[in-house]
């Protein structure tokens, strides 16, 4: 039974293929506790191969939460997944001292740390239905290069082929005359609970052939009929992200199955350039080697001794 006052949220974070699934599962199993998933597409019950989910094999290990738990027609976003992952972590607190918080997507995994900022301006219908035409007639390279002209920052670290931050970025900026990047790093709300952020690094040349065979082991296990599976619905925002795209190009006619494999690959590495620009803001988060499994075991072990005695 969980102790009132003890509990802790292990925030397991860092770039696409550094091995967060694997050290989730091996400190769930040591200290006998549960997982939140926190990346975006792992959700979608209709995309596995291309979102690298945890296999069932894995799942089995320990128990996940929000795999498989949405479809690609929802709309779900960082501020939902607040919501629903807070009251998730409320009821695992009531059996366990510590839940581990796995993912790649750094704005849902400081939606559920931090909250959101409660001085960003509220939507502008005018001016996004007016930055709306803009992409549908200009397309996105449009809002990407508006957006590196407003805040160069942000644009380092945002998914570029996401609309819809880059849409929200580009419109705060405007209203508000600032850098997104300036005014949404504000004092998070308060927590029932203590935090702890474990971070996953590796030398850049491994972490990318990492990558490149993970995108060929997806091509391998069928992530192409994955995509076709999906095709009807590729303009839903779940399904604007690398894997999925690129490959929507190839059936469109508009790449070579070659040259889409290699794009996914180069959009994979860029993605993770960003998530680690992303993650290395925060000066709270603790780095490791994946290899470093004890030392990471301790630095938990000690934190949930001094929440006992504090």
């Amino acid at each position: 039974m969980s102790r009132k006052g003890s509990h802790l949220l292990v925030s397991i974070v860092g770039p696409t293929a550094v091995g967060k699934t694997a050290l989730a599962i091996e400190l769930a199993q040591f200290f006998k506790t549960e997982i939140i998933s926190a990346d975006s597409r792992q959700f979608y019950r209709e995309i596995s191969i291309g979102t690298a989910k945890p296999t069932e094999a894995e799942r089995s290990l320990a128990p996940h939460h929000f795999i498989d738990s949405h479809t690609v027609k929802e709309e779900y976003n960082a501020s939902d997944f607040e919501k629903d992952a807070l009251k998730q972590v409320e009821q695992l607190f009531k059996h366990h001292d510590l839940v581990i918080l796995c993912g790649g997507s750094g704005m849902y995994l400081d939606a559920v740390n931090h909250g959101f900022d409660q001085g960003l301006p509220s939507a502008d219908e005018a001016l996004r239905k007016k930055l709306k035409a803009e992409l549908e007639t200009n397309g996105i390279e449009a809002l990407q290069r508006r957006l590196k002209q407003l805040d160069p920052a942000f644009y380092k670290e945002v998914d570029l082929a996401n609309s819809k931050r880059l849409l929200r970025a580009i419109e705060v900026c405007m209203l508000t005359g600032k850098a997104y990047s300036s005014i949404r790093k504000g004092k998070g709300k308060e927590r029932a609970f203590k935090r702890l952020k474990i971070g996953l690094e590796m030398d850049r040349e491994h972490l990318y052939e990492r990558i490149n065979r993970r995108v060929d082991i997806m091509i391998e296990n069928g992530l192409l009929e994955e995509v076709k599976a999906v095709q009807a619905y590729q303009n839903h925002n779940a399904l604007k992200t690398v894997g999925y795209r690129e490959l929507f190009d190839y059936l469109a006619g508009k790449l070579t199955f070659d040259t889409a494999i290699e794009k996914i690959k180069i959009n994979s590495r860029r993605y993770a350039k960003r998530q680690m620009s992303w993650f290395k803001r925060d000066d709270s988060i603790h780095w490791f080697k994946p290899t470093q499994i004890e030392e990471i075991k301790a630095l938990i072990t000690t934190k949930i001794k001094v929440h006992e005695q504090s």
